[in-house]
């Protein structure tokens, strides 16, 4: 029966006609009372997972969210659909804080989002135990891990849920969990008896690409006017330096582009967050700080200018791409700086030394992904204990092959060095020795009568680097920032020097030529009419955006409005057949798009 309820409200509230993956199952498994641990993908549809649930079982869907600047957008996307929403966090008023506690006691929610902190304290809990609960849903589990990428104490406390509400079933969701992760979260928050529903990594519509050369920011601003000149994205950085002085060059070249890090001041983080969701077109430069729980669904490219720290890092920073399942790229640009500054960071942190092993592990894992020469999207989704059959066809080895040479002889050569030099010297040094440039400090050192001094002439400066990048990154050399990044070998290096192993390197790639993923986009809308209405649509939404506060996706993502420039429905029925259009947002909306459908067929008819 919970079933054929299920898909009565899919298909009345949020507009679709059927559900995708255990998405099904998932929802019968919490309206049935049972617990549950899902692992899906970003845009793989979790928030349905507990949405529906919710309005299934009596009483109020509880969710515990890690960002308190997105619940009000959570709540406005919920209230557009006709849910009852709300949330309670600092951000809120006295009298509205005891305004939605008195709806919650009432009974007078279907869902309410807390931060962990505040459902973790006394008089929360209290309240929770004098109201009916439906379900608890924790979101972005993984933070409970401290071994994982984003951990968050507060959440092994969760597990009070359990002993406090041992008849509310909960539902833990993330997207990013290794094997060990799930075990920790498991383990963590009591969900032993939990059914466990793990969907598949894959996501199809993002294109990875990974470059490995000089100038990024030159490569950086070449895909941006080759593929995103007008679209929304996000591009992280490592520093809060490097995201000011990245932010104010984009905007130089006539982006709108805004930083976002955890020195600016919170007022000015939640200007720019919100700029970004309600606005078309405009480009966030980040550090990690920002991005979890970002539910913008029309993020058309994620691009690193600096290396993360792990592949779940890398994963769920991407998997902000293509929410709406259209096609969208996953871009990066990383150097030999890169490789040195986080090696030196893992090396240097205070976490116990089976923490920093393991951190050690997930960065080498990262540096395998990023130096393959193989199908990124295999590598990436064997990572996560799953496999692809065939080479994927939409990452950027598999559109345009890597060479590969075998660089036996230079690495020996660049070892060689090292040694000679005294493994005193960074990276710029010993290539200079190499190359046998005529420098004062060289001859100063007496290394130009060395045996290894020009060896290296053969091999131009960049490519040296790049042999550099792959050896440290390989572990046969390290560099030591507390010696101005002197580099020194490792033990590893021995068996390449005596000749007894052979090394193969990618060469340096250029920017690649291949089909933009726009024109994939482009290509759903059949003819340039349909692009026209297209547009008028968007500009509408926009205006009821602006009008009524909330983020233009809130009202219609772009893949219900496509196939309403397709369609071009006239009435109210032929409205509710588009995928995306339930009868709230029927209600609310429909008299505006179809008044602009309308107009457009007349203008077309006298034109």
């Amino acid at each position: 029966m919970s079933s054929e309820r299920a898909l009565e409200i899919l298909r009345s509230v949020f507009g679709y006609d059927r559900f995708r993956g255990d998405q099904a199952e998932i929802i019968d498994t919490l309206s049935g009372g049972q617990d549950a641990l899902v692992l899906m993908p970003t845009g793989g549809g979790k928030s349905l997972c507990y949405q529906i649930p919710a309005l299934i079982r009596p009483g109020v869907g509880i969710v515990v969210s890690p960002l308190i600047a997105l619940m009000k957008d959570q709540v406005d996307a919920a209230a557009a659909l006709g849910i009852r929403a709300a949330c309670l966090n600092s951000t809120l008023g006295f009298r509205e804080q005891q305004w939605i506690e008195e709806q919650l006691t009432r009974g007078e929610l279907d869902l309410l989002y807390i931060a962990p902190e505040r459902l973790l304290t006394d008089r929360m809990l209290e309240l929770l135990g004098n109201a009916e609960l439906a379900l608890f849903a924790i979101d972005e589990a993984h933070c409970v891990s401290q071994w994982g990428h984003d951990f968050r104490p507060e959440y092994q406390q969760l597990s009070i849920l359990h002993e406090r509400f041992p008849g509310v079933p909960r539902v833990a969701l993330t997207a990013t969990a290794d094997a060990r992760t799930r075990g920790e979260i498991v383990a963590q928050l009591r969900l032993q008896r939990a059914r466990q529903f793990v969907a598949s990594f894959d996501r199809p519509n993002i294109r990875y690409a990974i470059n490995d050369g000089q100038n990024p920011r030159a490569r950086l601003w070449s895909f941006l006017e080759r593929e995103h000149p007008e679209d929304a994205g996000i591009v992280y950085c490592l520093s809060r330096s490097k995201v000011e002085s990245t932010a104010e060059w984009l905007a130089g070249k006539g982006r709108v582009a805004l930083p976002y890090h955890a020195g600016l001041p919170a007022a000015a983080r939640q200007r720019h967050q919100e700029r970004f969701l309600r606005e078309e077109g405009v480009i966030i430069v980040a550090t990690i700080a920002f991005g979890m729980g970002i539910d913008k669904p029309d993020v058309r490219f994620v691009a690193h200018l600096s290396l993360p720290k792990s592949i779940e890092a890398y994963y769920q920073e991407t998997g902000r791409a293509g929410r709406d399942g259209e096609p969208a790229n996953a871009w990066m640009a990383y150097g030999l700086q890169d490789v040195i500054s986080l090696r030196q960071m893992v090396e240097s942190s205070t976490a116990p030394d089976a923490q920093k092993r393991i951190m050690q592990n997930k960065l080498q894992a990262m540096l395998g992904l990023c130096e393959l020469s193989s199908c990124r999207r295999q590598a990436l989704l064997a990572y996560f204990g799953e496999t692809l059959a065939e080479p994927c066809g939409n990452c950027d080895n598999c559109l345009n092959p890597p060479q590969v040479w075998n660089g036996t002889e230079a690495a020996r050569k660049a070892l060689s060095c090292v040694y000679r030099t005294g493994q005193r010297f960074g990276v710029n040094y010993v290539i200079d020795v190499l190359i046998g440039k005529d420098d004062e400090r060289i001859v100063n050192n007496r290394h130009n009568q060395l045996s290894t001094y020009g060896i290296g002439a053969d091999i131009s400066q960049n490519q040296w680097r790049s042999v550099f990048r792959q050896l440290i990154t390989a572990g046969y050399l390290r560099a030591d920032m507390e010696r101005y990044g002197a580099l020194t070998l490792t033990p590893e290096s021995r068996p390449l020097l005596r000749g007894e192993i052979e090394v193969h390197f990618r060469k340096q790639t250029r920017p690649s030529k291949e089909k933009s993923v726009r024109k994939k986009i482009e290509t759903v809308l059949e003819n340039a009419a349909d692009e026209r209405l297209f547009e008028r649509l968007r500009e509408e939404r926009l205006s009821i955006a602006r009008e009524l506060g909330v983020p233009p996706y809130v009202i219609f993502h772009d893949s219900t409005l496509r196939e309403m420039a397709v369609q071009q429905p006239l009435t109210p029925e032929g409205l509710l057949q588009i995928s995306g259009v339930g009868e709230s947002k029927l209600e609310k909306f429909g008299e505006a798009f179809l008044a602009v459908i309308h107009e457009f067929q007349l203008m077309s008819q006298d034109g």
